[in-house]
């Protein structure tokens, strides 16, 4: 019930992935991903676990491939996953279990993959990773939201769809971008417009963390803060 992609920016190295559904709260389950190493996507009878072990394996140098098998090799749950990883030079790797009945594939090309279950049409991936490249010199959140746009346009999933998640990772360890819409009538429009007023403020909020000493203080907020303690007084 889940239709997702995730990708790397060969301009600037970071990852990127993006993920929505007919169920709640997609974006806090199914997209991993950790800058400088790679990004993962686990999803159908979802098993978080596989998101952050994945992650584990790519840093120890593993490709794609290597870690996708690493993934599924002896766990006899891996018939009820569907997995999709990217790595660090942008190869990529896919894994559908045998007890996925819907119609469901993947789509892989230059550092991108799209991938997804109970969907109403198999040319969906394709059509995500049309749209990711057609639109290379947009912001990557904007290219991975319009993916997805494009995935509905398709044909969408089975189901309606609830909610959707954003994750893109640039140079710290932390989330340059985290967004989630986790129910809405219309998911995807919501993410956009999240990813849209987010944008701008990103790089602050980065700042803040990397060099919070050349933030300056924000003068009506020191204001508020004095008129606060004096009342106080």
């Amino acid at each position: 019930m889940t239709f997702s992609i995730a990708a790397r920016d060969p301009e600037t190295g970071a990852f990127g992935v993006a993920v929505t559904t007919s169920g709640l709260a997609v974006g806090s389950r199914c997209p991993y991903a950790k800058a400088g190493i790679g990004a993962v996507l686990t999803q159908h009878r979802t098993d978080p676990r596989l998101g952050p072990l994945g992650l584990q394996l790519l840093s120890r140098g593993l490709t794609a491939e290597e870690t996708l098998a690493a993934l599924v090799a002896g766990r006899e749950d891996a018939k009820w996953r569907q997995v999709a990883v990217v790595d660090a030079a942008g190869r990529t790797a896919a894994w559908h279990g045998s007890e996925i009945y819907s119609h469901h594939g993947h789509a892989a090309r230059d550092g991108a993959i799209a991938i997804g279950n109970l969907l109403c049409s198999e040319t969906l991936p394709d059509a995500m990773l049309d749209c990711f490249h057609r639109r290379s010199g947009e912001p990557l959140e904007l290219r991975l939201v319009g993916a997805l746009e494009a995935g509905l346009e398709a044909g969408g999933e089975l189901g309606r769809l609830k909610s959707a998640g954003l994750l893109i990772v640039r140079n710290e360890d932390f989330a340059w971008m985290d967004l989630r819409v986790d129910r809405s009538a219309d998911p995807i429009a919501e993410l956009r417009s999240l990813a849209v007023d987010y944008a701008p403020v990103a790089a602050e909020f980065e700042r803040r963390v990397v060099l919070p000493e050349t933030v300056p203080n924000d003068a009506a907020m020191e204001k508020a803060h004095a008129a606060l303690l004096a009342s106080r007084n």
